[in-house]
């Protein structure tokens, strides 16, 4: 009887570890790359409600940075090109460290400064930053269409590279 139940248990086992290993319709959620990214909403500097949710569709670079970083700033302007670009397949979603600026017109003024029109959004409390687990600025994630993260890079990233992160040709 103990061989039976035994086996039994055995056999139940390995077919719940077959059927979760090949079942497609549970992607992970979570920050590294091949899970699905986790969904936000934050406010942008226009005061617009954006969620990651609705960029399905779209290739999304979610850019993390601050004014006071140096690379930050460097890396913006070939964000704009690649926004310019490709602005009808490709999202760039900066996401702004807002809680340590000395307020909101500063991030106003940096933008202004360097003519960018793509979407900022304030991260207040620094709760999307956490999320994301991010360490050092700028942090870059690449998401996918179907909003996948296919690759993390950390530092200032350039035009060439986005491109082929993003796969564009």
């Amino acid at each position: 009887m103990k061989k039976i139940l035994a086996i039994s248990i055995l056999v139940f086992l390995v077919g719940y570890a077959i059927y979760y290993a090949i079942n497609p319709s549970n992607v992970r959620v979570g920050v590294t790359e091949g899970n699905a990214a986790p969904d936000f909403e934050l406010t942008t500097l226009d005061g617009e409600m954006m969620s990651l949710s609705n960029l399905q569709g779209k290739k999304v670079i979610v850019n993390f940075w601050a004014t006071w970083c140096p690379p930050c700033r460097s890396e913006m302007p070939d964000m704009e090109k690649i926004h310019h670009e490709f602005g009808d397949d490709v999202v760039i979603a900066a996401v702004n460290l807002t809680s340590s600026e000395k307020n909101t017109e500063l991030v106003e003024k940096f933008v202004k400064e360097l003519n960018l029109t793509f979407p900022v959004l304030l991260d207040e409390k620094g709760a999307i930053n956490k999320q994301f687990e991010v360490l050092s600025y700028p942090t870059s994630y690449i998401i996918d269409e179907d909003g996948i993260i296919t690759s993390k890079f950390v530092g200032a990233m350039t035009y060439e590279q986005m491109k082929d992160l993003l796969e564009l040709e």
